[in-house]
């Protein structure tokens, strides 16, 4: 019971730390959920291999149910493979779920990180003046202060004519 009360204790200090991440748009507050996420994934994938693999045990999972356990009787009446789809179906409607919770989550990650990120990139022209542009982009001097900066001028192209 101790051990049952400290998970839940930390699974509601992770989903506070993200929340609070969210809502400061502090991106590593997030990464102790999405870790979680994905571990608790992965063992819903690990459940899902296990009925695939080993389908009689949703059947020895059932006779160990005790008597009293709504609808025992009738789930042990179903085909045994009709019980395996049906059970992967709902494994795998959740896993779904699951992937785009995760999904979501990783938007917000790279959100925020983008968002916190400098992407400013600066060049100073000829004149002293500086330039700053958000853009992930290369940012190129104007044609004019190229020309100023390598000493040669280049003669512009020649007049179109119209056919």
């Amino acid at each position: 019971m101790l051990i049952a009360i400290a998970i839940s204790l930390l699974m509601i200090l992770i989903c506070v730390m993200s929340t609070y991440g969210a809502y400061k748009q502090h991106a590593a507050w997030i990464i102790p959920f999405f870790c979680y996420q994905i571990f608790d994934f992965a063992l819903n994938t690990l459940v899902a291999i296990t009925v695939l693999v080993y389908p009689n045990s949703i059947q020895e999972y059932l006779r160990q149910l005790p008597p009293n356990f709504p609808y025992r009787d009738d789930i042990m009446s179903v085909n045994p493979t009709c019980l395996v789809l049906i059970i992967l179906l709902f494994i795998g409607i959740i896993l779904a779920f699951k992937g785009y919770l995760i999904s979501c989550v990783w938007s917000c990650y790279r959100y925020i990180n983008s968002r916190n990120s400098s992407d400013v990139l600066v060049y100073v022209t000829s004149n002293d003046t500086t330039v700053g542009v958000m853009s992930p982009q290369v940012l190129l001097p104007p044609y004019d202060d190229a020309n100023a900066v390598t000493g040669t001028t280049k003669e512009p192209p020649p007049p179109y004519v119209s056919a």
